[in-house]
């Protein structure tokens, strides 16, 4: 593809969000704008832009992939994912909206102390920063690999180009800018990917019931693993791992809640996740029939795949196997993916650190620092993952969160399921501990059983971070008697 048709549409599509940044700025760009968008965004907007958020241009390059490996076992995880909004619905929502406040994370203050609710914010901070450039690094290391080397531009300038283009559209209203980016940039996502079938069916030379009939009665089309216990694909690991998975990237995500808290509304916000949690079934479930189509291709046309399985699309995209409109096609939808989940990341962020870390809610100034050091620090780590990254995406940033994470989910289920008091001095040595010895169990577990744990490292995690909760809770109850 032409890499000036391609800067074109880059360009283009920047402006596009600057003129909804625009719009918005007139309406308000203050700190309660930035942080909490007055209260007043539409849910139906919200629910379609988180959508696009969660997708990330990770998934969208991940999942089609994953199939060659995986199957469909996926949807194991994604089915468990819907269990897991209907509690963040029904439990979470609620909590948030009692507190009043931009930042979830103040329930751990108002819970345990003001040393837990630092150590929740930190741990944010740390899962987000590192999830978000993981993210974005798919975008840039694409549009390098693919297009932008054929002109000599260094990796370095890629990045930085695309994260000042992030910057420059969320600078001034934030959350209140987001949910409309975001819904205009998951609009895009799904219709790249919607006509992505289209060209794959096309290159087939399949009509739509060929190309149903195909993807159903394909080697691929396995959904359930239900008789290998051992395996990391199994069924009931698969499924409460997605319920984990969504409590704590969403439920317990200040970036993902900020949104809803944007909302006027509890009912509207309950509104908003149950729509949310429906489409994220059928979205997945295309993505990975994109993903038996494009394989199916390659196997009429003798073509040879790629060593890794996140670079499966890209590659017939990018290089006209499935015709010029897909690599169009495709350059729209991993942009939009992955802006839709950077933008929103970065002001999350940026609300955390000013609003938990800081203290400083209202001071405009510091808040505009806050989000220039963000970008840079993500552009860091984009920087740092362009040379270490040696495994799948989708699974690098789900092991990232079963570490980082895991303390978060101890903490809330704690606070949620128990009225026992905990040392708040003790939360932070608890918070680091808890993954470490995780670490080291994973670490044992394969070199002398042979065995990886996967998702499910996530629970345990979060159950180490409790009972160690539970037992510190003890000893400060015993000593209060004692004294």
């Amino acid at each position: 593809m032409n890499p000036l048709l391609v800067i074109g549409l880059l360009l283009g599509y920047f402006a596009v969000l600057m003129g909804v940044s625009w719009l918005q700025k007139s309406k308000g760009a203050d700190n309660e704008a930035f942080f909490r968008g007055n209260r007043r965004s539409p849910w139906l907007v919200v629910s379609i832009g988180m959508v696009g958020a969660s997708l990330s241009g990770v998934t969208f390059v991940s999942v089609p992939g994953m199939v060659r490996s995986n199957d469909m076992l996926y949807m194991q995880t994604v089915l468990g994912f819907f269990v897991g909004y209907i509690l963040i619905a029904e439990i979470l929502l609620p909590i948030y909206f009692k507190l009043d406040s931009p930042s979830i994370y103040t329930y751990l203050k108002q819970r345990f102390g003001a040393r837990s609710y630092k150590t929740g914010a930190s741990f944010f901070l740390l899962s987000k920063i590192v999830g978000a450039a993981a993210r974005l690094y798919v975008v840039v290391l694409i549009l390098q690999v693919f297009i932008l080397d054929s002109w000599n531009v260094p990796f370095w300038l890629t990045a930085a180009f695309v994260l000042l283009m992030i910057w420059l559209y969320t600078r001034r209203s934030g959350i209140k800018t987001i949910v409309w980016t975001d819904m205009f940039q998951t609009i895009c996502l799904l219709g790249a990917m919607v006509l992505l079938i289209v060209q794959a069916c096309r290159a087939l030379g399949l009509g739509a019931g060929e190309a149903a009939g195909l993807v159903c009665h394909d080697a691929h089309f396995r959904w359930f693993e239900i008789g290998d216990w051992s395996s990391k694909q199994h069924f009931v690991k698969q499924f409460f791992s997605g319920i984990f998975i969504a409590l704590v990237m969403t439920g317990l995500d200040q970036d993902m809640m900020q949104k809803n808290l944007s909302i006027n509304s509890l009912k509207d916000a309950r509104r908003n996740i149950y729509t949310y949690g429906f489409a994220f079934l059928p979205v997945n479930l295309l993505s990975m029939c994109l993903g038996i189509l494009l394989l199916s291709f390659v196997s009429a046309n003798g073509v040879a795949l790629p060593a890794a399985n996140d670079d499966i699309l890209p590659m017939l995209a990018t290089q006209g196997y499935l015709g010029k409109a897909a690599c169009l096609l495709f350059v729209i939808g991993i942009i939009a993916a992955s802006f839709s989940s950077a933008d929103s990341a970065l002001t999350a962020l940026t609300t955390s650190f000013c609003v938990d870390i800081l203290g400083r809610p209202s001071d405009g100034g510091l808040r505009r620092r806050v989000h220039i050091a963000m970008s840079l620090a993500m552009l860091a780590i984009v920087l740092v993952l362009k040379a270490v990254n040696n495994t799948s995406l989708l699974d690098a940033i789900y092991v990232i969160a079963g570490y980082t994470y895991g303390p978060l989910l101890g903490l809330f289920a704690f606070g949620l399921t128990t009225h026992r008091p905990v040392n708040d001095r003790l939360v932070p040595v608890i918070a680091v501990a808890s993954p470490l010895l995780c670490a080291g169990i994973q670490w044992a577990s394969t070199h002398f059983l042979h065995y990886a744990l996967g998702y499910e490292l996530l629970m345990l995690n979060g159950l180490f971070t409790y009972l160690a909760l539970l037992f510190s809770g003890r000893r400060l109850a015993a000593c209060r008697r004692v004294s």
